[in-house]
């Protein structure tokens, strides 16, 4: 479908050097992808597929590029990573990189065809390598938190559409830089918060928005927790073969190689991540944002509560091991972020009673009576946006110019919650919060928080 959306932006602002310019426009003119048989796809003839490349091949590329490659109408034609392959993600059987994905898709589309043979995807350790690329119409991004907004950002510049994993952000200026790229250059950016193409999640944010619990007063974002990592005296480890460990970095401080600060457990690191607060948490709070109708906002307070749990010093992880803050909306209603085991989910209380979505339980909304599980929604009540298919739900929007369910704003809303409810924990006072210029009130320290330098020579 390259070039045929619209006409894409050959602006690419390079911000590491020239990267050869772009390896001189990726080799003069990077070849078009093996065009898989129209077999493969059915009706879904090579003009009207769009192409697709993977940038980030860990831990969540496990699920996100199976359900990109069992989309008709798209074709993955290159991964990227700066890890060519390795073990040492969430589970150690898990063998994840660059060449592990590329051989995925591959063994995929061959075993579609007659002959049994496909080698027409593409692999990169650059993501420019891929922007420079002029057949690709959309790129997941599947990479750590601190190189969202810096890869978001170079995408739409390059014309390219946008499934951006969550959290959407590290902190709130990157997420107000993304929503900047992505309206000035029209791009289409799905945050990947797939629990909003839950029909169990929709249900409970349906029953809240119809007034099935009466008046909103809690929401509770409940949350996992997580470990301390290398205790004190960890050492610096060798950087494995094929891993490009000062691109992992990328606009992140500079710091010694350990494993578990790279792969899977980078969440537990401030520079790259927020802990299960913007993990788990990202999902908890993205269902309680929908259910309010808070898509546009924010709360106006948040402030520390007790039970907050650090790792100790000299261990190798800086975020919360357990985590719990409280925020207000400008209407009054409470909400609460804590963690809470076995698993995560959201609750939302309310004067006639309160609807809940657990993890551990998602076939169906919990509910303090009968009476609200069983309700019926009526046709002229609020119904939201049905997406039965969050990958599905991206690639309609590219091809209509619509917006997705989560968009880059809601994506942001989301993410700032969580960012604002650890700025919080680590200041341990109570934060007055202008949801509509974005800035904390009378606190310059606080609002110090909300951007983090750049490594040079990386910028936005």
């Amino acid at each position: 479908m390259s070039n045929r959306i619209n006409e894409k932006s050959k602006q690419i602002g390079d911000s590491r050097l020239t990267r050869r310019q772009f390896v001189a426009t990726a080799g003069a003119a990077i070849a078009a992808p093996t065009i898989v048989p129209s077999s493969v796809f059915g009706a879904n003839a090579p003009s009207n597929r769009i192409n697709v490349a993977l940038i980030g091949c860990g831990n969540q590329s496990r699920a996100d590029l199976p359900s990109m490659l069992r989309q008709p109408d798209a074709q993955v034609v290159a991964v990227c990573d700066v890890n060519k392959g390795s073990h040492g993600y969430a589970r150690p059987e898990h063998f994840l990189g660059r060449e592990p994905a590329q051989k995925k898709v591959n063994d995929y589309y061959a075993g579609k065809t007659r002959s049994g043979t496909y080698n027409g995807c593409d692999a990169y350790s650059d993501f420019r390598d891929v922007l420079a690329r002029d057949d690709v119409d959309a790129v997941m991004i599947v990479l750590p938190d601190h190189w969202h907004a810096l890869a978001t950002i170079k995408a739409c510049e390059a014309g390219k559409d946008v499934y951006c994993q969550k959290p959407m952000s590290l902190t709130i200026h990157d997420g107000q830089q993304m929503i900047k790229a992505v309206r000035k250059h029209n791009r289409i950016l799905q945050t990947g918060s797939q629990y909003r193409s839950n029909a169990v999640v929709r249900r409970m944010c349906e029953l809240v928005r119809n007034g099935r619990i009466g008046e909103v007063k809690r929401a509770v974002s409940i949350i996992n927790g997580s470990g301390a990592g290398p205790g004190p005296g960890w050492k610096e480890m060798p950087v494995p073969d094929g891993f490009d460990y000062d691109m992992w970095l990328g606009p992140a401080p500079e710091a010694p190689y350990h494993i578990d600060r790279c792969f899977y457990r980078f969440r537990f690191l401030l520079d790259y991540s927020g802990g299960q607060v913007t993990n788990t948490g990202a999902h908890s709070t993205d269902m309680i944002q929908w259910a309010l109708g808070k898509d546009d906002t924010g709360p106006v307070e948040f402030e520390d509560q007790e039970g907050i749990v650090w790792p100790p010093e000299g261990h190798l992880y800086t975020t919360a091991m357990k985590s719990h803050f409280r925020a207000r909306y400008a209407d009054g209603t409470e909400f609460v972020c804590r963690t809470q085991e076995p698993g995560f989910g959201a609750r939302i209380e309310g004067t006639e009673g309160w609807v809940q979505f657990s993890v551990n339980n998602m076939k169906e909304v919990e509910a303090s009576s009968d009476a609200i599980k069983n309700s019926v929604i009526g046709p002229d009540e609020i119904h939201l946006p049905v997406s039965r298919n969050h990958y599905q739900n991206f690639l309609q929007s590219v091809k209509t110019r619509q917006d997705p369910i989560e968009p880059v704003e809601a994506g942001h809303r989301t993410a700032s919650i969580c960012h604002l409810g650890n700025i919080a924990m680590r200041l341990k006072r109570k934060l007055k919060w202008n949801p509509d210029q974005e800035v904390f009130l009378n606190d310059d320290e606080a609002n110090q928080m909300l951007r983090r330098p750049y490594r040079e020579p990386w910028k936005i």
